[in-house]
This record gives C-alpha cells, sequence and structure tokens, in this order.
C-alpha cells in the first residue's frame, strides 16, 4: 500500500516539474514587463548555484550533519581526485549549453510544441546508448523509436492559418526553436548516458557526482554569460529583469533534477510514460487556455497522440525469450 502510494506520489511529482518547469519557462520568456527582460545565461548561472548548495545539503545530511565528514568527503571525492572529477567537465559543459538551448526554444516555441518535439531526447538516449553502453534494444523499441521520429515530424508540420510577414517571422522563430530542441536533444542524449557511464563505473554518492557537474556548470555557465551578455550585465547587473517568475523558473530548474533523481526509483516505464504524456496534454492544454499562444490542429494532435504511443511502446517490456541477451 505504502509503495502504491509512493508510486503516485512520484507521478505527481514528475508530472508537476515537466510541466510547470515548461510552462513558468516559457511565460517568463514572452512576459511583456517593464524594463529590461532577464538573461537566460545568468539564469542558468543561478540555478547552478542552487544545485550545488542543494546537494552540498544533501551530502551533510547523509553524513549525519556532521561538518568534518562532509569535509572529509569533499575533499577526498573532490580535491584528491583531479582526474574523475575532470571526468564531468564533458557533461557538465553539455548541459550547461542545453540549459542555455532550452531557454532559446522556449523564446520561439510554444510550451506544447516544445514539449512533444522535446520527447526526442528519447531517441537520441537510445541511440547513445547502443554506441557508447553496447545496450541491446527490443523490436518495440525500435518500433517505438520509427513511431516518435513520425510523431514529432506530424508536429512540425506547417501551419496554414497564417499568412504574408506573419507567416515569415513564426516560420524563422519556429526554426530558430526547433534548431534549439533538436541541439537540446542530442546534448541531453550524450550528456546522459555519459554520466550514467561514470555512475556505473564508481560507487559515488550521486549526489557528490551532482556537486561536481555543478562546479565546472557554474564555471561554463559564468564564462558563457560573460561571453554573450558581459555587456548587458556590466551595465544592469546579473539580475537585471528578474522577478517571481524569473525566481520560479530558476528553482524549478535548479532542483527538478534531483527531484526526479530522488524519485525515480518509484517509478517504473510505464508510470514515466504515464508522467510524459500528461504533461504534453496539460501544457496543450494551458497553452491554448492560459498563455494563448498556441492554436491546435488535427495534424498536431496525431503528431502529439504517435508520440505518446511511443513513449508508452518504448518502456514496453515484452515477455523475456527463453536466452535473453546480455544489455
Amino acid at each position: 500500500m505504502a509503495s502504491t502510494r509512493l508510486k503516485y506520489l512520484s507521478l505527481g511529482v514528475l508530472v508537476f516539474q515537466t510541466t510547470s518547469l515548461v510552462l513558468t519557462m516559457r511565460y517568463s520568456r514572452t512576459l511583456q514587463a517593464d524594463g529590461p527582460r532577464y538573461l537566460a545565461s545568468s539564469a542558468v548561472v543561478v540555478a547552478e548555484v542552487m544545485k550545488i548548495f542543494t546537494c552540498v545539503l544533501l551530502v551533510f545530511k547523509e553524513h549525519s550533519y556532521s561538518w568534518r565528514a562532509l569535509n572529509s568527503i569533499l575533499r577526498q571525492e573532490i580535491a584528491n581526485k583531479p582526474i574523475e572529477t575532470l571526468k564531468l567537465a564533458i557533461p557538465s559543459g553539455i548541459y550547461t549549453l542545453q540549459n542555455n538551448l532550452l531557454y532559446v526554444a522556449l523564446s520561439n516555441l510554444d510550451a506544447a510544441t516544445y514539449q512533444v518535439t522535446y520527447q526526442l531526447k528519447i531517441l537520441t538516449t537510445a541511440l547513445f546508448s547502443v554506441s557508447m553502453l553496447g545496450r541491446r534494444l527490443g523490436v518495440y523499441q525500435w518500433l517505438s523509436l520509427l513511431i516518435l521520429m513520425a510523431g514529432v515530424a506530424f508536429v512540425q508540420w506547417p501551419s496554414e492559418s497564417m499568412a504574408g510577414p506573419e507567416k515569415e517571422v513564426s516560420a524563422g522563430s519556429q526554426f530558430v526553436g526547433v534548431a534549439a530542441v533538436l541541439v537540446a536533444c542530442c546534448s541531453s542524449g550524450f550528456a546522459g548516458v555519459y554520466f550514467e557511464k561514470i555512475l556505473k563505473e564508481s560507487k559515488q554518492s550521486v549526489w557528490v557526482r551532482n556537486i561536481q557537474l555543478g562546479m565546472f556548470g557554474l564555471v561554463f555557465g559564468l564564462f558563457g554569460m560573460m561571453a554573450y551578455d558581459g555587456e548587458r550585465v556590466r551595465e544592469s547587473g546579473m539580475f537585471q529583469g528578474y522577478n517571481t517568475v524569473t525566481w520560479a523558473v530558476v528553482v524549478l530548474q535548479a532542483l527538478g533534477g534531483l527531484v526526479i533523481a530522488a524519485v525515480i526509483k518509484y517509478a517504473d516505464n510505464i508510470l514515466k510514460g504515464f508522467a510524459t504524456s500528461l504533461s504534453i496534454i496539460l501544457s496543450t492544454l494551458i497553452s491554448y487556455f492560459w498563455l494563448q499562444d498556441f492554436e491546435p490542429t488535427g495534424v498536431f494532435f496525431v503528431g502529439a497522440m504517435l508520440v505518446i504511443t511511443a513513449t508508452f511502446l518504448y518502456g514496453y517490456e515484452g515477455k523475456p525469450s527463453p536466452n535473453p541477451s546480455r544489455a
């Protein structure tokens, strides 16, 4: 009974995190406010600081709130193992790029289209898992990847509802948004599989690994912020344009991944499929009724249904064969 409750709680958390981050990020990037809009590069940096601080607190809790134990574990696992720590520079740099790309994507795409298209990360993760981890996919999984690609193609099918200059502007921003999502999907797939490979090769706490990721992420994020927005930061500071919605986006981005890491052990593949499906449906409804930046078409619904079907099919585990191949 308790495990069932935990399963449904984890489903609720997964749906809330994935839906609320996308919708608040989209809302924050389209909100018409007085003064300058907040810098996406700055939000990525603040999220990394928050993530490091949270992970340090979690390690502190794991070691019975002992400052000595915390100091010892951080020195042993980070300072005294520079090669192990440096291995995380690659996924960290890619995650930083990905986090910046998500802001670009949601500045140019409505939440519903973004949510469906971003499911292509299932495809990239699967392909990187096959090539880097030697994992084998079953017939249902390969079939689901084909359905997924077809679904995303339908969702991106050009709409005939706009004409003239408005259509050209829309097509331009749509291209930028889709390109950002596609690169984010590739980076998400590679970095996720690379991080999984590192975790499997060591017995280090996942929270310590996240501290290492965060440290490099902070360095890369600061470098990116000064390279692209340095002049604006010098003029108005890195917290220009911040408001309640901005802080909500930063907190959701910083803690979202950690929350998912904490609840994922209670969520099986079918539950994750449900979470993705509910998130897509909620994003579509809220984009249409509340943000009013999305006009659903029949082709979009066909594509969304194909993506939802592919998500379930990918997590479906058929009956094991008498002599199963090693993963």
